[in-house]
């Protein structure tokens, strides 16, 4: 071998090229080997997802560093294994004939709100005005960083180009900030309220505090509905929350502990959570996993694993907006929240819509909703009690009965809220608001933050 040093200058600059040149088209080929064997493992899970009956639910994702394409893979397995038939594609893959039926999409944001760069296909070809997307069926988990001046930026924009072209909301847009896991026990809590199998184990390991239930009163005894309970939960030192937020629950009565998420009903001025739960029962008459926890097997005094979940689509508007508040059943929580908050910084204008199924049974919180009113926090009440009646009543039907009151508030820059079943009562509820409204000023409100729902 020759001495490298006995040759000319020029000649060892040369060969230090040729090394480093060699050095990093074996770096390039590595990294090319590791990136198809990423995408091999990707198809051979794409191949061993579910074909059972029926349409296949699209899962598509854009991903700029890869986490997009793992939570995609999960989302898709989870849909798999509940033994739902998936279909799971990059976003650049993706056409306009394939957005029909049911899709999810798993999407990233990058630099300062931009999409991936491999969603540029997508874009340029199929997100497109004139579109009419009202066959399909969606729900976006938008990835972000909270730090970045806009973030979830291209999940955000592509919610509402969806919802633009007449795509209806499987449920609503679930953001992550930076990996959060509670976020993501979320929207996997999401896709298990889908499918119907409610027992999966979480994802990731939820880092739970100790609360104690202090109290659970029966709401509604000698209802035809089922049984709904006031659960009140003493907080740890240190906890604290916001109207709007979610008590994420670890129930102990199944070793596998999939979470339970429930809308905070209370301020922490009142000193503790306080939450409305459905004791939910199965078709063997079995109570559920988390309502069963709450109403029937953890014993006052006992501690309970908990978290509080920040849920920043739900947080209050500004203090001088008016507000319209509506929801059915156990989605008072949310609401009953909000009006605490209103009332103690004593902001009036204030609009409640409640239904349920009789007013001599189902009227949660009666005599406080009935004081608010009396003191004037409440402009206006109006109830839908369904069952009073020979014709069945709704909260739609009275929102179309105050349609031009309805049209009067939102001009005087009311928010609308919404709170309660994703299936039933939102969906009518939002299909009312557009009739009311139009759909171009419902998703002007939506993009301004004045419309917001905490639906599930």
């Amino acid at each position: 071998m020759p001495d490298l040093h006995a040759l000319p200058p020029e000649a060892r600059r040369l060969i230090a090229a040729g090394v480093v040149l060699a050095l990093y088209a074996l770096f390039c080929l590595a990294i090319a080997a590791r990136e198809a064997l990423r995408r091999a493992a990707a198809r051979k899970a794409a191949g061993n997802l579910s074909r059972g009956e029926g349409e296949p639910i699209l899962v598509a994702f854009a991903s700029q560093t890869g986490f997009a394409e793992e939570l995609a893979a999960a989302t898709a397995k989870a849909l798999s294994e509940a033994g739902a038939p998936v279909i799971l594609r990059e976003l650049s893959a993706v056409t306009a004939a394939d957005l029909t039926g049911r899709a999810l999409f798993v999407v990233s944001t990058t630099g300062e709100g931009d999409a991936p760069d491999a969603a540029r296909p997508f874009l340029r070809d199929v997100m497109k005005d004139g579109l009419d997307l009202s066959a399909l069926r969606y729900a976006v988990l938008a990835l972000g960083d909270f730090s970045y001046a806009h973030p979830c930026a291209f999940g955000r924009t592509l919610d509402a180009w969806l919802a633009h072209a007449g795509a209806s909301p499987l449920f609503d847009r679930v953001e992550v900030d930076d990996g959060d896991p509670a976020a993501l026990r979320h929207w996997q809590g999401q896709l298990a309220q889908l499918t119907g199998v409610t027992d999966a184990p979480d994802w990731t390991r939820p880092a739970y505090d100790r609360w104690i239930l202090a109290e659970r009163t029966l709401l509604n005894p000698g209802s035809p509905g089922g049984e709904a309970w006031s659960v009140r939960l003493t907080p740890p030192a240190g906890a604290t929350w916001q109207a709007g937020d979610i008590l994420e629950i670890g129930p102990r009565n199944d070793p596998d502990l999939p979470h339970r998420e429930y809308s905070i009903a209370s301020l922490p001025s009142d000193g503790a959570v306080e939450l409305i739960v459905r004791l939910m029962l199965g078709p063997d008459g079995a109570p559920g996993l988390g309502s069963g926890w709450l109403c029937r097997l953890a014993e006052v005094g006992q501690p309970i694993e908990a978290r509080v979940r920040t849920n920043r689509s739900f947080h209050a508007p500004d203090a001088h907006r008016p507000l319209i508040l509506i929801g059915a059943g156990t989605g008072l929580a949310g609401l009953r929240a909000h009006l605490k908050a209103r009332a103690a910084l004593n902001v009036r204008w204030n609009w409640l819509v409640f239904g349920e199924r009789t007013q001599a049974h189902d009227y949660f919180h009666r005599d406080e909703i009935e004081a608010w009113r009396a003191s004037g926090l409440l402009d206006r009440v109006d109830l839908a009690f369904s069952r009073d009646q020979a014709q069945r009543v709704y909260v739609q039907d009275r929102l179309r009965e105050a349609a031009t009151i309805l049209r009067r508030w939102v001009a005087n820059g009311a928010a609308i809220y919404v709170c309660g079943s994703l299936e039933g009562m939102s969906r009518e509820v939002h299909a009312a608001l557009i009739e009311i409204l139009g759909a171009e000023a419902l998703e002007r409100l939506t993009d301004e933050g004045r419309y917001r729902r905490d639906v599930y």
